[in-house]
C-alpha cells in the first residue's frame, strides 16, 4: 500500500497510515506504481483522483485499490477496486483516521454476499450480471459437482433462475447469465529437469488442465519432490509449493512408475505421486502424469478441502494498532470465532459472507474445540483476540487442543500486547528486563501467583500486571504492589492505563506508596518501575544504560 498526497494537510495524514508515502506529483506518482502495488490512498479531491486513474484502468482483477481521503479527514472512499480491497482499505484507513468510510459497490450496501466475496472460492464468468440478478430477488440455478464431502457455500441460496451458478473445478463455458464457482480442490504434481525454464513448465500445466477441462482457478498448490522445491521453474508458477522426500513419494501407489525416475531421483514417480499425498486422504488421480520436454504434471483432485486455523491478535483498541497481517487474517477466514467484545472490535473486518461466532467469558475451550472442528471439516478459521493471541490469550489453549488434529495447520498472528501499548502512552517503562504476570486467581491458584510477584520484585524486575483487579478480585493488587514496595522506593512510579487505543483511554502516572486499587479495572495494565526507573518530562523511563 502507498499514500501519495500533494497538500502539506494530506502529507500530515498520510502520516497517520502505516504505508509509504509519497507527496508531490499526484499524476506521476500514481502511474509509477499503478502495477507495482495492491493499494493507492489518494489525499486528493474525487474528481481529481478521477482524471488521474481513469486512463490506468485496464482490468479490475488486476488494477490496485484505489481510495480517496478528502483533506480534512473526513471521508475515506472507496473508489475502485471495491471487492479487490478497495473497501477493506477504506474500511482501515477511516479506522486510523477516524473518518467515516464510504463503500458503494452494491452487495456491500445491501448487506449481501457478491459470487466475488465468498472466501475459499474463485469466481469466474459472468458474475456482474448473476449477482445484480441476486440483488433483484432473483437467485440462480445451482448445478452442484462438487464430491460429496466438500462444503458448499452456505450464503449462496438456489431459485428458480434464469442465471445459473455452477460449483465445480472444470472450465465452464463464458455465457451471459452463468457464473462458476470454483473451490482449491486439485493440486498439481510436477516434476522437472534442472534446466527446465519457468515458461516450459507453465505452458506445459495450462495445455493439462486446458486438455482436462479443468479451471486453473481450481489449483490450490503445486507439489513436487524436495530436490526441486526451490527450482525457478516451479517456483515461477506462483502457487503455493509443498515438497516431500524422495523416500515420502516412493511410498505412494501410482499408475504410472517409472524406473529411470526411481534411478535418477529415488522415486519411481515425482508427479503422479506428489500430486497425490499432497491432496490428502481419498484423493484421486484426474490427470495421469503428462511427459513433456523437460518436464511432467499429473493432477488430483482432494476428497475435501484442508482447513487451518489463524489464532489472531487483534491489538490493544483501534484499527491504528492492528498489524495488516491480523486484518488480512480475519478478513480471508470463513469462519470467525471470539468473545463477543472482541469480535465486534474487528467489526470493520467482518463481511456477510463469513460465518461469525460469539460467545461469552468463560467459553475459551468451547471456541477452540470449534474451532478445530470447523478446520477439520476443511473452512479456514480465525479465532480472534485482544492484544496478542500468544499472551493470556487463546493461542495456547488452541495448541494444545490441535495436538488431537494434527492435520489441521496452525498459525499465530501476533499483535499488539497490554503492556506494549501501555508502556508507549507511559513513555518507556519496559527499556530494561521485565516481567508480565497476571493476577487473576482463576486458573493459577493464588500463592503461585504471589511467588512471581515476589520473584520479580526481589529481581528488581518492572512489573506489568495484566487483569489487576475485578468486582469478585478485589484484593490481589493491593497484595501484589505491597510485595513490590518491599523491595524498592515508596515513590516508585507506577503507570495505570485503561482501555488502550480505545476512545475511553485513560492514563495516570503515580508512586508505588499511593496508588488507589479502585481506579483500577479489568481492562486496566498497571506497570510498576523498578529502582532505575523515573519519571523525565512526565514520562516514565526505565534507562537501558546507553549514557553510562
Amino acid at each position: 500500500m502507498v499514500s501519495v498526497s500533494v497538500t502539506e494537510a494530506g502529507q500530515a495524514l498520510a502520516a497517520l497510515l502505516p504505508y509509504e508515502s509519497r507527496h508531490g506529483s499526484a499524476a506521476g506518482a500514481v502511474a509509477e506504481l499503478w502495477s507495482e502495488v495492491d493499494g493507492l490512498v489518494l489525499f486528493l479531491a474525487t474528481g481529481a483522483a478521477v482524471r488521474i486513474v481513469a486512463p490506468l484502468l485496464a482490468d479490475k482483477h488486476r488494477d490496485p485499490a484505489v481510495v480517496t481521503v478528502d483533506e480534512a479527514g473526513r471521508w475515506a472512499i472507496a473508489l475502485t477496486g471495491g471487492h479487490s480491497g478497495a473497501n477493506s482499505l477504506a474500511v482501515d484507513v477511516a479506522g486510523i483516521l477516524g473518518a467515516e468510510p464510504v463503500v458503494t459497490t452494491a452487495t456491500d450496501s445491501a448487506g449481501v454476499a457478491g459470487l466475488d466475496q465468498l472466501p475459499g472460492w474463485s469466481a469466474t464468468g459472468d458474475v456482474s450480471g448473476v449477482t445484480a440478478a441476486i440483488l433483484d430477488g432473483h437467485h440462480p440455478v445451482v448445478i452442484d459437482e462438487l464430491p460429496p464431502a466438500w462444503p458448499r457455500p452456505s450464503l449462496l441460496v438456489a431459485g428458480a433462475g434464469p442465471t445459473r451458478v455452477w460449483l465445480t473445478d472444470r472450465r465452464v463455458p463464458s455465457e451471459r447469465g452463468t457464473a462458476a464457482l470454483h473451490p482449491a480442490s486439485l493440486v498439481i504434481g510436477v516434476g522437472t529437469s534442472s534446466d527446465a525454464t519457468p515458461e516450459e513448465l507453465s505452458g506445459h500445466l495450462e495445455q493439462v488442465l486446458a486438455g482436462a477441462g479443468l479451471a486453473a482457478e481450481s489449483v490450490a498448490a503445486v507439489a513436487t519432490v524436495e530436490r526441486r522445491a526451490a527450482h525457478p521453474a516451479v517456483v515461477g508458477l506462483g502457487h503455493r509449493v509443498v515438497a516431500f522426500p524422495a523416500d515420502a513419494l516412493a511410498s505412494v501407489e501410482v499408475p504410472n512408475p517409472s524406473e529411470v525416475v526411481a534411478a535418477a531421483v529415488g522415486t519411481p514417480s515425482v508427479a503422479e505421486a506428489a500430486a497425490l499425498l499432497a491432496a490428502g486422504p481419498g484423493a484421486l488421480l484426474v490427470v495421469p502424469k503428462a511427459t513433456g520436454t523437460k518436464v511432467t504434471a499429473a493432477v488430483a483432485r482432494r476428497a475435501r478441502p484442508s482447513g487451518s486455523v489463524s489464532v489472531v491478535g487483534l491489538g490493544p483498541g483501534g484499527a491504528a494498532h492492528r498489524t495488516p497481517a491480523a486484518a488480512a487474517a480475519v478478513r480471508s477466514a470463513e469462519v470467525v470465532i471470539g468473545y463477543g467484545p472482541y469480535v465486534d472490535s474487528a467489526a470493520s473486518l467482518l463481511r456477510a459472507t463469513q460465518d461469525v461466532r460469539r460467545s461469552p467469558i468463560g467459553a475459551e475451550t468451547e471456541r477452540a474445540r470449534d474451532a478445530l472442528a470447523e478446520a477439520v471439516a476443511g473452512r479456514e478459521v480465525a479465532v480472534v483476540c485482544s492484544g496478542d493471541a500468544g499472551i493470556y490469550a487463546m493461542a495456547s489453549l488452541v495448541a494444545e487442543l490441535a495436538e488431537d488434529h494434527p492435520e489441521v495447520p496452525l498459525r499465530v498472528v501476533p499483535g499488539v500486547t497490554a503492556a506494549l501499548a501501555s508502556a508507549a502512552l507511559l513513555g518507556a517503562p519496559l527499556g530494561h528486563d521485565h516481567a508480565l504476570i497476571s493476577l487473576s486467581d482463576l486458573l493459577t491458584p493464588w500463592p503461585a501467583i504471589e511467588r512471581r510477584v515476589r520473584a520479580a520484585a526481589e529481581a528488581d524486575l518492572v512489573v506489568a500486571f495484566y487483569n489487576p483487579r475485578s468486582r469478585d478480585r478485589s484484593w490481589q493488587l493491593g497484595r501484589a504492589l505491597e510485595i513490590l514496595a518491599a523491595h524498592r522506593p515508596p515513590t516508585t512510579p507506577v503507570g495505570i492505563v485503561t482501555d488502550a487505543g480505545r476512545p475511553t483511554e485513560s492514563v495516570t502516572i503515580t508512586e508505588v506508596a499511593r496508588v488507589d486499587p479502585t481506579v483500577v479495572g479489568m481492562t486496566t495494565c498497571v506497570i510498576v518501575g523498578s529502582s532505575s526507573t523515573r519519571l523525565v518530562a512526565g514520562r516514565m523511563v526505565t534507562p537501558r544504560g546507553y549514557g553510562k
